[in-house]
């Protein structure tokens, strides 16, 4: 049980990898704080994740890109568990549109959330976060090799992993592990509603398509103290499909 007695806050937690981490986490003995936008699934996510095994769980309806709501649902954990040493950086968005398509505010949209989102939480983490806690950002492949119509997805998740060495760097001397994941074609939501994807403009083979839980797997391993030698990486997880494109 590596997270017992240990209190972890997951964005975007309510579906997909956040869920599945949030799970992940919780059957291993941490109580688990969903910081989501959906408050409609929000409740159902926290039920899910007790019945895997969490001592405690909340939801907070948090808007990443919201400075003020991140610092709220960073207050609300410190209110009622008393600290957190586990954080997850998992909300994202994405647009889909040609380059001379996309407007500043799409371009703020995806920013805001995809890479801001991450720095509101990391700030308060290294504000509040106890000594020997552990951050996961959870950035794509898009970050190092990429397809049309993601241009802002694509330029935020490779900001994200800049972000996770410079955090890395400044987290060290307050005992904390900053790294980052780097999940291929992963069966969620965002997988299957890309229009890339259902236009067959990008193939996607089965084979070459991953389980959430296979990336809660890897992200659970960078948060526990197994991984206590582990400072500023990017690790993929993605089944191999990177080195075939």
């Amino acid at each position: 049980m590596r997270f017992t007695n240990k209190v972890a806050i997951i964005t975007g937690g309510v579906s997909g990898i956040g869920l599945a981490t949030a799970k992940r986490l919780a059957s291993e003995g941490a109580r688990i704080v969903i910081a989501d936008i959906n408050e409609q699934h929000a409740e159902a996510a926290v039920r899910a994740v007790k019945a895997a095994g969490a001592p405690d769980a909340l939801a907070s309806l948090c808007n990443v890109a919201d400075a003020r709501q991140v610092a709220a649902t960073v207050r609300l954990t410190m209110e009622t568990f008393g600290g957190f040493e586990v954080l997850i950086n998992n909300a994202g968005l994405m647009v889909f549109k040609a380059l001379e398509d996309l407007t500043e505010e799409d371009w703020l949209g995806v920013l805001k959330v995809d890479l801001l989102g991450a720095f509101h939480f990391i700030r308060e983490a290294f504000l509040h976060m106890k000594y020997g806690g552990a951050i996961v950002n959870v950035s794509s492949i898009h970050a190092v090799e990429t397809e049309p119509l993601v241009a802002p997805y694509a330029a935020a998740k490779a900001a994200l992993l800049s972000l996770t060495r410079s955090a890395s760097l400044e987290g060290k001397p307050k005992g904390l592990r900053v790294n980052a994941i780097l999940p291929g074609a992963i069966d969620t939501p965002m997988l299957w509603e890309n229009p890339n994807v259902k236009s067959g403009a990008e193939k996607i083979e089965q084979h070459d398509v991953g389980k959430a839980e296979e990336v809660a797997a890897v992200i659970a391993f960078l948060a526990s103290d197994e991984a206590s030698f582990i400072q500023g990486a990017a690790v993929r997880v993605d089944g191999g499909r990177l080195d075939r494109l």
